[in-house]
């Protein structure tokens, strides 16, 4: 079996062309930890944050991007007991995703959903950890509720939508463009509002306020969406694209009985990712096994291509989720 992998690599801090391809060892597995043949590899928003020096990666982890990847187990640690090679998996990663090989913790990775290819699953663990932890575990978001979900047609947002509707929830949702309010209409939102001609204040207030917001956007976003929470409602932050730091009236907080909170999923330990994973192999995966429940796809790049992929992000015109091709869709005669 090859020592070396090609392998996608940030050369410095910057845009899209920092991004280059290059030559590196194979990882080796540690202690309760699988190697992956990848497949496909999902591309996300804190990859484009690492790559402007802006997220860095654990002091444990890959420097290389990629957090989330689909493949074959090719090799297993001490330790692991659930997994064994030719196992295909799709799986959190803690980085190295762009990388024909990559190590991961086996409690991290999940069986790929039945009638589901390989590139679709790509599309899974980093959108579907973030959105459960947020949404469910942290913001109790429970049927009959109402939950405003900022950029619908992202990967999170797309997720979202489905999730909280097939739970149960009320979904209102912002995007900035009718086709993308139209898309995600279509994936279940009770009313999508563009941002650009529409305040959401207005709309959630006159529905009575959102128990639930899960918003990526930050800055001037903070107050407003906290003036469209009902009574007792509950801000998840999970990302500041607008800045992170903003003047809050907290009396606010005390008198209506609101909660603020977020996460970021990258820094969680291990077992806290565990535990995520289990969550959603008793609550969601039968939900993508069944079809109610499924990734929106938006575009493929090749993995040499991945400085496209992240232009392509960062331009914001895409709707769902965009995945780099590493290794295709794998056979046992590949990975041996």
């Amino acid at each position: 079996m090859t020592q070396t992998m090609r392998a996608i690599e940030i050369t410095e801090p910057g845009g899209p062309d920092v991004l280059q391809g290059t030559t590196r060892p194979r990882p080796q597995p540690k202690h309760g930890q699988v190697i992956i043949k990848v497949a496909f590899a999902g591309v996300n928003r804190p990859d484009a944050l690492q790559r402007a020096g802006k997220y860095a990666p654990p002091a444990t982890a890959s420097d290389l991007p990629g957090l989330e990847a689909s493949g074959e187990v090719v090799e297993v640690g001490p330790g692991v007991t659930t997994l064994a090679p030719g196992d295909l998996v799709c799986a959190l990663l803690p980085g190295g995703g762009y990388a024909e090989y990559v190590a991961t913790p086996a409690a991290h990775c999940l069986p790929i959903p039945d009638g589901m290819g390989l590139k679709e699953a790509a599309c899974l663990p980093e959108t579907f950890f973030t959105v459960w932890s947020n949404l469910f575990m942290r913001g109790g978001l429970k049927a009959g509720e109402k939950v405003l979900i900022h950029g619908g047609s992202s990967g999170i947002g797309t997720t979202a939508i489905q999730l909280a509707r097939i739970l149960g929830a009320r979904v209102f949702v912002t995007a900035g463009t009718d086709s993308k309010c139209a898309a995600c209409m279509k994936l279940g939102a009770e009313v999508a509002i563009n941002y650009r001609d529409t305040d959401f204040v207005d709309v959630l207030q006159a529905e009575g306020g959102a128990d639930v917001i899960l918003d990526m956007v930050g800055g001037s976003y903070i107050n407003r969406n906290l003036k469209a929470l009902a009574e007792d409602g509950r801000l998840v932050q999970i990302a500041f694209l607008q800045g992170a730091k903003e003047e809050v009236n907290f009396v606010t907080l005390m008198t209506r009985r609101l909660t603020m909170t977020g996460s970021t999923l990258r820094p969680q330990s291990d077992l806290a990712k565990a535990r995520i994973a289990e969550e959603l192999m008793q609550n969601v995966w039968p939900l993508l096994e069944a079809g109610r429940v499924s990734p929106v796809m938006d575009s493929t790049y090749d993995l040499s291509e991945a400085n496209d992929a992240h232009r392509r992000m960062e331009a914001s015109g895409h709707i769902g989720k965009i995945v780099l091709t590493v290794g295709g869709d794998l056979t046992s005669d590949e990975v041996q």
